[in-house]
Order: structure tokens, then sequence, then C-alpha cells
């Protein structure tokens, strides 16, 4: 007979153990997802995880895509991974993200030709605010109507997709494309563009800003009283109300801060690698970023590591893609079952597996 039976406290070891040992699951399940579509698990693990880096034919342009990619992924589930700890559960940084880089996009496009230093910053403030006020809205429907921020936030990723198709065809469609749905490139114009900060790199001002929240979310949660007050919410709410935190206001502090970094991750995304508000802009960034959140266990350094992990599977399963001809739903789902494997495994780390004579497994 098998049980799990509850651990006094939380195994330290498994903690620390669970992220590498989902990952080593998840590249074990997807061996074998590979082989069932008919294709070498080895030259597919190879591919996603070692060429992108040092196969002479592909590093070179691959390497500066890793910082590409994981900048949005790593600011993004910076700002979710303080409200996790807390016990607030924003799934809907996608739609944070849409609505941040609308707002950005719309203030720059609504300024164009004119050439000043001061529209790039006015632009990242404005995509700041705009995902700080979608996130607004689960805030104040729990703090209000005790209405369920993980249903609310989620159902306005739908809501912001609509409102992105809306301005790429409507109000935000460049009057010089001929009709076609689609902004003005805002790369192009040296006032609202975020380029290349140094060549190769793939640094750009959002991974700038990425770097930044790393640094201040390990600040603010070892050193600060607000990080104290974070995960004494998250650990014992009982407690936390007796040591006199504001539930009400860590819950619209959180969904704010989460909802701030997601539009700023969709303002960098709109004047930089994309370019331009399109139909399909939004990439699944807020998403994954649940993913690298946990992966990380919701530390910032752990945080930073996950999000290169992952980038390297956008880049990795990418190039899969084109080289072996792995649909693109092998990928999404090998990248899912990293958090199916870390949630699995990290029960490990409340429990202990007994069997029969009660010995741990």
């Amino acid at each position: 007979m098998i049980r799990l039976e509850k651990r006094p406290s939380p195994s330290r070891a498994w903690t620390i153990a669970t992220p590498l040992v989902a990952v080593a699951l998840t590249m074990v399940a997807g061996s074998i997802l590979f082989m069932i579509l008919g294709k070498d698990p080895f030259a597919a693990i190879k591919t996603i995880f070692y060429d992108p880096l040092f196969h002479p034919d592909f590093a070179a342009f691959s390497r500066p895509q890793l910082l590409v990619k994981a900048g949005p992924l790593i600011l993004i589930a910076i700002g979710l991974s303080m409200g996790f700890k807390a016990g607030i559960w924003n799934i809907g940084a996608e739609g944070q993200y849409i609505i941040g880089a609308l707002a950005g996009a719309a203030v720059g496009l609504a300024l164009y030709p004119a050439e000043s230093f001061l529209i790039y910053p006015a632009m990242v403030i404005a995509g700041a605010l705009g995902g700080w006020a979608w996130a607004m809205i689960p805030a104040i429907l729990r703090t209000k109507f005790r209405t369920n921020e993980i249903l609310v936030s989620l159902l306005l990723v739908y809501v912001a997709e609509n409102i992105l198709a809306s301005a790429a065809v409507g109000w935000l469609r460049n009057p010089e494309g001929g009709g076609f749905p689609g902004s003005r490139n805002l790369s192009k114009w040296a006032s609202s563009a975020n380029p290349e900060l140094i060549s190769g790199t793939g640094m750009h001002w959002g991974v700038v800003a990425a770097f930044i929240a790393v640094i201040l979310a390990y600040v603010v949660m070892s050193r600060h009283l607000l990080g104290f007050q974070i995960q004494l919410a998250g650990q014992a709410p009982r407690a936390a109300r007796f040591a006199g935190v504001n539930p009400s206001r860590l819950v619209v502090l959180c969904l704010g801060i989460s909802g701030m970094l997601a539009g700023m991750a969709g303002l960098f995304e709109v004047t930089g690698p994309a370019g331009q508000i399109s139909i399909d802009f939004n990439s699944g960034y807020g998403f994954t970023a649940i993913i690298v959140a946990f992966l990380g266990r919701l530390n910032p350094i752990g945080i930073l590591l996950a999000g290169l992990l992952m980038a390297l599977t956008y880049i990795g399963g990418e190039l899969a893609q084109f080289m072996l001809g792995l649909p693109a739903a092998a990928i999404q789902a090998f990248q899912g079952m990293l958090l199916f494997f870390l949630l699995g495994v990290d029960v490990l780390s409340n429990y202990r597996i007994r069997i029969g004579t009660g010995k741990a497994a």
C-alpha cells in the first residue's frame, strides 16, 4: 500500500531538487513524445537544448535571441511570483501584457512623427499604467465583491485579445498600410524604437528592466517589510491579519505590481522584437511566465535562471520545427510538461511516500 504522509515541515532538500527533477522528467517524457511522433528523441533534445547555444551554424543567431525571449518572461514572472507567494493568483498576465502594449503604442502613435527623447519614457509609463489598470479590475472585484481573481483575470485575457484585434484593424491601423491590419512599425521610428543596446547580444531596454526587476524583487522579498508581509500572508493568512497585514491592500498591491510589469513587458516587445501592434501580437508570454515563476520556486534568482531555460526551449523548439519537422503543438506540450512535473514532484516537498511498512521511499 502506497500513501502520502504529511511532513512536519517542508523538506528543504526536495524544495531545491524539485525543479531539477521536473526538468529531468520532462526530458524523459518529451523523448517518449518525440518517439511517438517518429522522431529521434536524442536528436530532438539536442536540437532544443544544445544546438541553439553551441552549434556553429545556429549559435551566432540563437544566442542573442536567448535574452530577447527571456526578457519578457522574467519581467512578467517576477510580478506574478510576488502575488503567488501571498496566495494571490493572477492568471491573466497575458491580458495585462496586451493592454500595456496597446496603451504604450497608442501614446507613441498619437505623437508620430514627432522626434523627442521624452516620447519613449512616456510610452513606457503608459504601458506600465495600462497593465496596472487592467490588473485593477480583478483586484477591485476581489476586495469589494469577493470574486475569484483567478477566473476574472483569466477571462479578461479574452477581452484583451478582442481589443487587440479591434486596434489592429481599426483605431491603431497604419493609415499608410494599404488596408492591411497592423499599426505603424514602431521599431523603425527613432523616438519609439527599442533597439539592441549592445550589438550581437540581444540586450534591449526590456532585458535591462527584467534584470532590475530581479534585483529589486530580491531586495524586497529578503530585506523589506513588504516581503515579510507577502510571505506571511501566503504561509499563514490568519497570523498575517493578527500581525496587522491588510489583506485587501496586499491584493491591490500585488496585482498592481504584476500588472504593471506585464504591461511594461508588452510595451518593450511591441517597440522592439515585434515592432508593431498586430492581430497575433500576443505570443503566450503571460501564460508561459506562470511556468517560469514556479520553475524558479518563486525566487527572483531562480526565476532569472528559469526564464533563460524557458527561452532556450522557445528558440530550440523553433529550431526543432525547422530542422526535424516537429509540430508546434509538440513543442508547446513539451513546455507544458515542465509545469505538470514541477507541480507533481512538488508534492514531495510537503509529503513523504510511505510504502507498506511505513518506511520512506
